[in-house]
């Protein structure tokens, strides 16, 4: 009787250990709501960049250095764009299985542009250089802005999870199939939308959308480099105005941390319009629909600026 009940005991606790939701932190949002996706029904992951922060110098509260050290699986894009994730993955998300996307994905990914037309913010120019000087070219660590990376990170989610939590397979590869459909429903729809505009030229503020315009033949000819806390001076004013000019840019995109002032003060006299690009999503709600909205806002301010 008593050999009975430890055995029986024993099972009821295993399956209970293996019913377990996962525990699962992710960095960014568009890779949050992609993994949300493939959790839906499931569990939710956690999201560690809120609202509009950059994941470029973040720095951790406490609350979200006990969920890293609490996870099972810690999904982020690499230390080229959350430098600041380095240590705390060394120490307090050392017994979590880490899913570091630039890592996996390397063979599918692009080079960072560099030189010409193309500047680069300080951080970049510096992760650039040292990356350089041991490994030769650096990636673009932007990739969720492409439909068909945003497939392979559905693809690799639901295969790791699938490892760490058995029990929900059938959930995580059902959920990735109808994700799969979707990204492909969303592609046709931007290649149609994009389209008429394909071989417009145009600037952006930060190089972020190399992916998104590989995949659409878009025309970004260049990027210009200002400090969002202060306005540029009249020899870096007269430079990037000759720059517009030059490439003959329809448009100057900018991102949302910019002010309107200083952005029409840039292209003050070029005859180019300005827009708005958001890379990260920053006033979407988090959840398995922000992707998808993400990359239909950032197709349509294309559209507005460039026709």
């Amino acid at each position: 009787m008593k050999i009975v009940l430890l055995l029986f005991c024993t099972f009821f606790v295993s399956q209970v250990a293996w019913s377990e939701e996962p525990q699962v932190v992710v960095t960014i949002k568009p890779i949050h709501s992609l993994v949300a996706g493939v959790m839906q029904g499931v569990a939710e992951p956690q999201l560690l960049i809120k609202g509009g922060g950059s994941p470029h110098g973040y720095v951790l509260r406490p609350s979200e250095a006990r969920a890293l050290a609490k996870a099972d699986l810690i999904v982020w894009v690499g230390d080229s764009l959350e430098s600041f994730l380095e240590k705390p993955l060394s120490s307090l998300g050392r017994n979590a299985r880490q899913l570091e996307l630039m890592t996996v994905l390397a063979p599918l990914l692009l080079p960072i542009r560099a030189g010409g037309s193309w500047e680069g913010h300080a951080h970049e120019v510096e992760m650039v250089q040292e990356h350089q000087a041991h490994a030769g070219q650096q990636l673009n660590p932007h990739l969720w802005l492409s439909p068909k990376l945003a497939k392979q990170v559905v693809e690799v989610t639901a295969t790791v999870l699938s490892e760490i939590d058995p029990p929900h397979q059938g959930a995580y590869r059902k959920n990735a199939e109808r994700l799969f459909e979707r990204l492909k429903q969303l592609d046709e729809r931007l290649r149609a939308e994009l389209a008429p505009v394909s071989e417009v030229p145009y600037l952006v503020f930060h190089d972020a959308y190399q992916y998104f315009e590989a995949v659409y033949h878009l025309n970004a000819v260049g990027s210009v480099t200002i400090d969002a806390e202060r306005k540029p001076g009249i020899k870096r004013l007269l430079e990037m105005r000759d720059k517009i000019r030059r490439l003959n840019a329809r448009c100057v995109f900018s991102e949302p941390q910019f002010e309107p002032k200083l952005v029409a003060t840039i292209i003050e006299g070029t005859g180019a319009r300005t827009g708005v690009l958001d890379p990260l999503g920053a006033k979407l709600s988090p959840g398995p629909e922000s992707y998808f909205q993400l990359l239909d806002a950032l197709a349509d301010n294309l559209v507005r600026g460039l026709r």
